[in-house]
C-alpha cells in the first residue's frame, strides 16, 4: 500500500478521482514560504456557492489547537452570516481535496457525513488531513517545485422535508346524495355541477361531462367529486372515501356501475374522478336501464374519516 494513502484521517477510507474540485480550487506557489513567513493559516478569498459564502483554509504546519501538529490541516468556513435569519442552520456534505501532480488525480477522505454549520459552529476542519513528511516528499506528487493544489466540493442540503398530520374522526358518517337529471339529452354544455351537499364540515358537488372529458371526450360520460374550496381551512386537506354510481332504473341484479376511490382533496386537488366513467353506448342502451325516459340518476356516497394538515 502506498504510504501517502495511509495518512488520510480515516485510514483506507478515501477516494481518488480524475475530476477537479467542483466548487473551488486553491493553488499555492512557493508553499514553503508560508511557514517561513509565520503564516499558520492561509484562507482563500471568499467565494459563493448555493447562496452562501465560504472560505477554504490550509494550515501549512497543522492546526495545533486541534492536534494537527506535523500535518497539513484543512478547513471550510461559512462566512458573512449576518444576513442569515435567527437560528439559522446550513447542512452540508463537503469534500476537501489535494492534487497528486504525478498521477494527475485528486484525493479526498470519503467520510460523507452531514456537517451542520450554525452560529456556534461556522468552521469544520480535518486537523490531520495529511502527514507533512508525506506531503513534502515530491515523489508522492503533492508538492512539486514547491507548488500544490487544494480544493473543495460543497453540497448544501436544502430543507425540503414536508409532513402531515392526519386527524381521524371516531364516528365518521357516510352521506349519500342523489342527483336526478331529467331531459338528459338537453345537457349540451361541456360540464354540469350538481347542487351542493354537505359532508362533515365541507360542501361537495358531483361534476359530470355528458359527452366526456379528456380521453373520454366523444365516447364516454366523465364524472368527478368536487370539493367547494370556500369550506376548506388553510393548509388542510380532506381525506375522503367515496363512490360515484349511476343507478340502474330497471332494477336488474347486475353489478352496480360505479367508481370507487380514496383521495386527499385540497387546495390544489379539488376534484377527483374518471374520464371514462361509462361509455356513451352503455349509457344510451335502453336494455341497461341507466337512461330511462331521458332521465339519469347519479348517486354519490361520501365518507370523510379524517382531515390532513400539512407542515
Amino acid at each position: 500500500m502506498n504510504l501517502r494513502h495511509e495518512t488520510f484521517p480515516y485510514n483506507d477510507d478515501f477516494e481518488e478521482r480524475d475530476a477537479p474540485p467542483t466548487h473551488y480550487s486553491l493553488k499555492i506557489q512557493s508553499f514553503s514560504l508560508l511557514s517561513k513567513a509565520s503564516i499558520e493559516k492561509y484562507s482563500s478569498d471568499m467565494f459563493e456557492e448555493t447562496d452562501y459564502k465560504w472560505k477554504l483554509s490550509v494550515y501549512p504546519t497543522g492546526n495545533k489547537e486541534r492536534g494537527g501538529q506535523g500535518h497539513i490541516s484543512m478547513s471550510l468556513t461559512l462566512v458573512d452570516t449576518s444576513s442569515l435569519p435567527a437560528g439559522w442552520e446550513v447542512k452540508t456534505i463537503f469534500n476537501l481535496l489535494v492534487f497528486d501532480q504525478v498521477q494527475k488525480k485528486y484525493f479526498t477522505p470519503s467520510d460523507g457525513k452531514v456537517m451542520r454549520f450554525h452560529a456556534m459552529k461556522t468552521e469544520w476542519d480535518i486537523p490531520k488531513f495529511m502527514d507533512l513528511k508525506v506531503f513534502n516528499d515530491s515523489s508522492n506528487g503533492y508538492l512539486i517545485n514547491d507548488a500544490c493544489v487544494f480544493g473543495v466540493d460543497i453540497f448544501v442540503l436544502k430543507q425540503t422535508r414536508k409532513g402531515e398530520c392526519l386527524s381521524m374522526m371516531e364516528d365518521a358518517v357516510t352521506t349519500n346524495y342523489t342527483w336526478k337529471i331529467k331531459s338528459f339529452s338537453t345537457y349540451t354544455r361541456d360540464f354540469y355541477p350538481s347542487e351542493a351537499f354537505t359532508v362533515g364540515d365541507h360542501k361537495w358537488r358531483i361534476i359530470i361531462f355528458p359527452r366526456g372529458y379528456g380521453g373520454g371526450k366523444g365516447n364516454s360520460i366523465s364524472m368527478y367529486l368536487w370539493l367547494d374550496k370556500s369550506t376548506l381551512p388553510p393548509d388542510t386537506r380532506v381525506f375522503v372515501k367515496f363512490i360515484l354510481r349511476v343507478i340502474d332504473q330497471n332494477h336488474t341484479k347486475a353489478e352496480p356501475f360505479e367508481f370507487k376511490a380514496d383521495y386527499h382533496f385540497g387546495p390544489t386537488c379539488l376534484a377527483w374522478g374518471t374520464e371514462k366513467f361509462m361509455s356513451l353506448a352503455t349509457l344510451n342502451d335502453p336494455r341497461k336501464g341507466f337512461l330511462v325516459d331521458d332521465t339519469c340518476i347519479i348517486e354519490a356516497s361520501v365518507t370523510s374519516p379524517g382531515t390532513v394538515t400539512t407542515s
